[in-house]
């Protein structure tokens, strides 16, 4: 496979999964307090929202290198 085939798929991949998620979430700790023995955390999960328009332009290009790709020998 080329390099630019390769690279279209993983962009419609990334833009299929902005449509389906909505965005990537991740979890952190963060520690309160430290007072040797004791410690006090909480963890937080926040979300990284991926727009629509981001994921449009993604599976677009995407498709576009897929094409390219295949086109050119």
């Amino acid at each position: 496979m080329k390099p630019a085939t390769i690279i279209g798929i993983l962009l419609i991949l990334v833009g299929l999964i902005g449509f389906a998620t909505g965005g990537l979430r991740f979890t952190h700790e963060k520690k309160d307090v430290d007072l040797g023995p004791v410690q006090v955390s909480h963890k937080t999960q926040d979300t990284l929202p991926l727009s629509p328009i981001f994921s449009t332009a993604s599976v677009v290009v995407g498709l576009g290198l897929v094409f390219i790709g295949m086109r050119t020998k």
